[in-house]
């Protein structure tokens, strides 16, 4: 494990319109900093839950990155924000599950770089041109606090929402089964089509 410790920080209730969910926040402390944007030795997340986690069958999980844009100011340059709303919609419906929602701005590299990759993008820069272009990886994220997370909350197996396989990998490394991954595919539009064309062929994503 990468981390020197991993630690639960606040456990508080949090209504939502989708229902009531409890927020939990964590944080983790690295063994050493991450090759990339704004490196540090700690790493934080936030976990909501909806009922009971850990009898019954595998819950519903997302493991979802920070999008300011999407998330926030609705942009329609991602499907960021379509893709929170579906995994809380699911997790809703079955009663229970869990979104792990990280600070992970712009795949990673942090939100005025991210900025800086809408630039070139304008420009004719694909997200990962873009992100190669400003000296980053195609994708900084690595997905190795959520699992801990999960473990920490006594959860083994888990339903995935995400068409990236690398978050499936990521868990099941880490001692996190994955008993089924679930689509998060979301109705594109034309302004991000080429943002899912990419994260398809660039980027091995589940798409179509």
């Amino acid at each position: 494990m990468p981390f020197e410790s991993v630690r639960k920080l606040a456990d508080a209730d949090l209504p939502t319109r989708w229902g009531h969910f409890r927020i939990l926040g964590f944080e983790g402390i690295l063994v050493a900093p991450k090759p990339c944007a704004d490196a540090d030795r700690v790493e934080t997340a936030v976990a909501l839950i909806m009922g009971d986690i850990t009898t019954g069958e595998p819950p519903i999980v997302r493991v979802h990155s920070q999008c300011l844009t999407g998330d926030v100011f609705h942009s329609l340059r991602c499907d960021c924000r379509q893709q929170l709303e579906l995994a809380l919609a699911a997790i809703a419906e079955a009663g229970r599950g869990i979104l792990i929602y990280e600070n992970k701005e712009g795949r990673g590299i942090g939100l005025m770089a991210k900025l800086q990759a809408y630039e070139l993008q304008d420009n004719g820069r694909d997200t990962v041109e873009a992100n190669l272009e400003l000296g980053f990886k195609a994708d900084c994220r690595e997905y190795e606090l959520p699992p801990q997370i999960l473990l920490a909350l006594g959860v083994r197996s888990v339903r995935l929402i995400t068409n990236n396989p690398e978050k499936v990998a990521a868990l099941e490394s880490a001692g996190v089964t994955v008993v089924e991954r679930l689509s998060a595919e979301v109705p594109s539009e034309p302004t991000f089509a080429r943002y899912l064309l990419t994260k398809q062929e660039k980027m091995g994503h589940l798409i179509g």
